[in-house]
């Protein structure tokens, strides 16, 4: 695994790579981390991130695999890459969608665990109401991206071009 890190608007974000997919992510700079894409596929995963933050992307295509994880968190994370860009559900709503509707905080336990967030967009998961709770990432970097989604989810809502 060869680590990526590039400048965000939400601060360094560290990208891994396996040479077929990216395989973990992480804020801030993880030791070793160059600054020149690893190989290919990190190249083309650091071009994607750049577009997401720049509100140019708003669905990664580059090729994930996690090589870890239960069987409920796998669930959640690929429940994650459901949640439309712009949009939020519930830790409760993830959670009812998996078929156990007393699971709202295992839910939890699986974003924190995600381990390519942003591009696995944990940070599209809320408490009941909406309210910003957990985050790995920080409260404040939750609150960034979903600002981003929201304003370019509204642009492109709103455009003359549709």
């Amino acid at each position: 695994m060869r680590w990526t890190v590039l400048d965000s608007p939400i601060g360094e974000f560290s990208v891994a790579t396996d040479g077929a997919a990216v395989c973990e992510a992480h804020f801030g700079r993880i030791a070793g981390a160059g600054e020149q894409p690893a190989d290919a596929l990190a190249g083309r995963a650091v071009a994607e991130l750049r577009a997401y933050f720049a509100g140019e992307l708003t669905a990664f295509v580059v090729p994930v695999r996690v090589p870890r994880g239960s069987e409920f968190e796998r669930a959640v994370w690929r429940e994650m890459t459901t949640i439309p860009y712009g949009e939020t559900l519930t830790y409760g709503e993830v959670a009812r969608r998996l078929g156990d509707v007393s699971a709202a905080r295992a839910v939890g336990v699986a974003c924190n665990r995600n381990p390519v967030p942003v591009i696995v967009p944990c940070h599209r998961i809320v408490g009941a109401g909406g309210k910003l709770v957990g985050f790995g990432g920080g409260l404040d970097r939750k609150a960034r991206l979903l600002e981003l989604e929201a304003g370019v989810a509204l642009r492109r809502a709103w455009s003359p071009s549709g």
